[in-house]
């Protein structure tokens, strides 16, 4: 039936970095969230195909694990970062003091100014806590094993649908337990 089994390569752990925090840590591990758009999580993964290397930047809303935003960019740099935010809020209009954790070890002074536009507080705390992140490093876990990782990309254009039809397929179809196996995007639509 061609049926096999992905087992994904343990990542390799850098140890403790010295701590460095310049944005109070609100969301303090608590993941729950009763609400849409109250509790943001993002960060960002490289895309290596073919000899080249393209960045990819999501926000994750934890009420039901929907990627509300995705970007990718041949360039890990704070546009990247920033287009993915204008993304989430277009996105998503119905926000009121949501948190979002930003995993890097600052936050650059553009982020903070959008943030605090639209009433959004960033969160994080000391460098190299990857468990403050833990949703969405698993969420991009699952997709470079189960999407990225299977197949042989030649270009960009396929990196990218590949990307969307992933990431189109995790909100709408993939069912999930904490959701009561419902999809995201379901669960969300009942919620609503």
């Amino acid at each position: 039936m061609g049926i096999r089994t992905v087992i994904r390569k343990k990542q390799p752990c850098y140890g403790k970095k010295e701590p460095y925090v310049i944005s109070d840590n609100h969301l303090n591990r608590d993941f729950h969230v009763s609400k849409p758009n109250k509790k943001w999580v993002t960060d960002m993964t490289y895309l290596i195909f073919n000899g080249q290397k393209l960045y990819l930047s999501a926000i994750k809303d934890l009420s039901n694990n929907e990627i509300v935003a995705d970007h990718i960019s041949r360039r890990n740099d704070i546009k990247l970062v920033i287009d993915t935010l204008k993304k989430a809020i277009k996105n998503e209009m119905s926000m009121d003091s949501s948190y979002i954790v930003i995993k890097d070890s600052n936050i650059h002074p553009l982020i903070q100014q959008r943030a605090k536009k639209y009433n959004i507080k960033a969160s994080m705390s000391r460098k190299g806590n990857g468990l403050d992140n833990a949703c969405m490093e698993h969420f991009f876990l699952h997709f470079k094993a189960e999407c990225f990782n299977l197949y042989s990309f030649r270009t960009a254009e396929e990196v990218k649908e590949a990307v969307h039809q992933s990431i189109r397929f995790y909100n709408h179809h993939r069912f999930q337990k904490k959701l009561h196996n419902l999809s995201p995007y379901e669960y969300r639509t009942q919620a609503a």
